[in-house]
């Protein structure tokens, strides 16, 4: 049996309320509730702003004969989960698609997007 206890990187996979897509590639994820900004003035940094970010999950498809792009489209409330080849389980629920899911046909690709309240890595 392999020893796989240094692997970080370089495989995944990802389901949708159970259901399992072929995921091509460019995988990201982010669990941060807010953005912060330094407030600066002409006389020196006066502090800071912070406001509300959209944790999300998004990743790039396989566009396969099994796949209708237009399913992508109607998701909301839905339970995102990726699984990374470092042991990591990441969970997103309640989630929705954003942005508009464009297939590249050169590579039978579709990039897709979730968002939603929280992102939890495990």
């Amino acid at each position: 049996m392999a020893d796989t206890t240094n692997l970080l990187a370089g495989t995944a996979t990802l389901t949708v309320d159970g259901t399992a897509y072929m995921l091509e590639g460019d995988l990201s994820f982010s669990v941060s509730k807010v953005s912060r900004e330094t407030m600066k003035g002409m006389d020196g940094v006066h502090g800071y702003k912070e406001t509300p970010n959209a944790p999300f999950i998004a990743g790039t498809f396989r566009d396969s004969s099994g796949l209708t792009v237009a399913d992508f489209n109607k998701m909301t409330n839905v339970t995102v989960t990726a699984k990374l080849a470092n042991g990591k389980t990441i969970i997103g629920r309640n989630m929705w698609t954003v942005e508009t899911q464009e297939v590249e046909a050169a590579e039978g690709t579709v990039k897709v997007r979730w968002e939603g309240m929280s992102v939890e890595e495990a």
